[in-house]
C-alpha cells in the first residue's frame, strides 16, 4: 500500500500542481473563454490518457518507451508558446477577452493536455498491475494495493482543489502566474535534459554510431545525469513555490486593507479574511501530506534491509545436517551454502506455530526472486514486496511463498541433500 502511495504522488505532482494553477490564470486572465479552453484541454487529456491506459493494459502490441521522448518536445513546444503569449497577452487587464485570450488560452489549455497525457496514462494502468501473489482482484493483496493507490489520488485531488482556491482568490494576480511560468519552465528544462539522449543515439541518418558515446555526446550526457540524479530537485522547487504562494495568499489577509463604509462591511470583510488564512493553511496542511508521502513515506517504503547472517550447520557426505534443537524457537533462521561456481544458494528454515513441522524453503520465490525474506515482529516478509507471509504455507509452491527444498528428519537433524541445494543455483546467478 505504501509504494503506490508515493509513487502516485510523485507520479502526479507536478501535474495537478501545474493544471490547478493553470485552471486558475485562465480564469482570471481570459475570462470565460480562457475557462472553457481549458476545460475542454482536461477532458481532452483525460481522454486520450483512459485510451493509452487502455491500449496497454488489453493490447499485445508493444509501445515504444521512446514515445515518451516524442511527448517531452511537445512538452517543450507547449511550453514556449505559453510563455510567449503569456508575455504579449498576459499584460492584459485580467478578464479581458478577444483574440489574445483564445491563443493564450490555447496554449494553455494545450500544455494542461499534453501534461495529463504523459503523466495520468500509468497511473490509470496501476490497478490492472498490482502483483497480487497469485490471490486475484478479490484478495487483501489487491485490496490494500488499490487503496494506497485510492488514498494518494484522493489526496492530490484534495490539495488541487485548495491550491485552485487560493490562486482564483488571492489579490496579487501576478503571483500564481509566476509561480505557473516558473515551475512549468523548470519542468520544460527537464524535458531538455531528457528529449536528445534517444534522438541522439539513434541518428543513423547523421552517421553517428548508434551506441551512445559520452566522448561524442558530452553535454548530453551531463545534462541527462543532472535530470536523473536530481528528478526530485524540479519536485521540491514547486513545493518551494507553491509554500510561498500559500504564505503570500495568507499574509495578504492578516489585515482588512479593502476600503468599507460601515462596521458592517467591515466585519464582512474580516470574516472574508478569515476564511482565506484557512484556506492558506488547508492548503499548506495539505501540501505537508503530499511532502510526508514523498520523504517519509517512500523512504521507509525504500529503506534497505539487511538479511539476517548465515548460520552454521555441518555437511557429511552428501548430506547438510541442522540440528532440530537450534531451529525451534519459532524465529526465521538462513543458511547458505556456496557451490563450486561461487553462487551461494540460501535456505531459511521456521518452525510453525502450534506444529512440530517446519517452514522451509529456498530464500527465494518465483515472484520476486531471490531478494530474500526477512523477520519483523515474528513474521515472515518477502523483502521485495514486504507482503507477510503465512508461515504455515511455507513449504508449499505458488504466490510469494519461498521455493519448496526437500528435506527429512532423521536423528534429530534437518537433513538436506546436497544435489538439491545445488540445484538452487539458478535462483541465486
Amino acid at each position: 500500500m505504501l509504494k503506490y502511495i508515493w509513487t502516485v504522488t510523485q507520479d502526479l505532482f507536478l501535474t495537478v500542481t501545474f493544471v490547478s494553477l493553470m485552471h486558475a490564470v485562465l480564469g482570471r486572465q481570459c475570462g470565460r473563454t480562457g475557462r472553457r479552453l481549458h476545460w475542454w484541454g482536461i477532458i481532452l487529456g483525460i481522454a486520450a490518457s483512459a485510451v493509452l491506459a487502455y491500449m496497454k493494459n488489453t493490447s499485445n502490441r508493444i509501445i515504444s518507451s521512446h514515445w515518451n521522448h516524442v511527448i517531452y518536445g511537445v512538452i517543450m513546444g507547449f511550453t514556449l508558446l505559453f510563455v510567449l503569449f503569456s508575455l504579449f497577452f498576459g499584460r492584459k487587464r485580467p478578464g479581458t477577452e478577444g483574440a489574445g485570450a483564445v491563443l493564450l488560452g490555447l496554449a494553455g489549455a494545450g500544455l494542461s493536455a499534453i501534461w495529463i497525457f504523459f503523466k495520468l496514462p500509468g497511473v490509470m494502468g496501476y490497478p490492472f498491475n498490482f502483483n497480487t501473489m497469485g490471490n486475484g482482484y478479490l484478495s487483501w493483496y489487491y485490496l490494500q494495493r488499490l487503496l494506497g493507490w485510492a488514498l494518494a489520488l484522493i489526496l492530490l485531488a484534495i490539495y488541487a482543489h485548495l491550491l485552485y482556491e487560493c490562486a482564483l482568490q488571492i489579490k496579487k494576480i501576478t503571483a500564481p502566474y509566476a509561480v505557473l511560468l516558473i515551475g512549468t519552465v523548470w519542468n520544460a528544462f527537464y524535458c531538455f535534459c531528457y528529449f536528445f539522449v534517444p534522438w541522439v543515439s539513434r541518428a543513423k541518418w547523421l552517421n553517428w554510431p548508434v551506441r551512445y558515446s559520452a566522448e561524442q555526446y558530452g553535454w548530453v550526457r551531463t545534462l541527462t545525469q543532472f535530470a536523473s540524479r536530481n528528478s526530485m530537485l524540479f519536485i521540491w522547487t514547486v513545493v518551494v513555490l507553491v509554500v510561498l504562494l500559500a504564505v503570500l495568499f495568507f499574509t495578504e489577509n492578516t489585515k482588512v486593507t479593502d476600503p468599507y463604509d460601515n462596521p458592517a462591511q467591515h466585519r464582512k470583510l474580516r470574516a472574508r479574511n478569515r476564511r482565506h488564512r484557512r484556506l492558506a493553511v488547508a492548503t499548506g496542511i495539505f501540501l505537508a501530506a503530499v511532502v510526508t508521502s514523498l520523504s517519509v513515506v517512500k523512504n521507509y517504503d525504500t529503506r534497505v534491509i539487511e538479511l539476517s547472517p548465515p548460520e552454521t550447520y555441518t555437511v557429511e557426505g552428501g548430506e547438510i545436517l541442522i540440528p532440530m534443537d537450534t531451529v525451534t524457537d519459532g524465529h526465521l533462521h538462513r543458511f547458505e551454502y556456496q557451490t563450486e561456481k561461487n553462487i551461494n544458494v540460501r535456505w531459511i528454515v521456521v518452525k510453525k506455530p502450534g506444529s512440530a513441522s517446519f517452514g522451509i524453503g529456498l530464500d527465494a520465490c518465483e515472484v520476486c526472486g531471490n531478494a530474500g525474506y526477512f523477520e519483523r515482529n515474528g513474521q515472515v516478509v518477502c523483502k521485495r514486496c514486504d507482503v507477510v507471509m503465512n508461515i504455515n504455507t511455507i513449504g508449499f509452491k505458488g504466490g510469494c511463498n519461498p521455493i519448496p527444498l526437500a528435506y527429512e528428519v532423521r536423528d534429530g537433524n534437518l537433513v538436506f541433500q546436497l544435489e538439491d541445494i545445488i540445484a538452487g543455483e539458478r535462483e541465486f546467478r
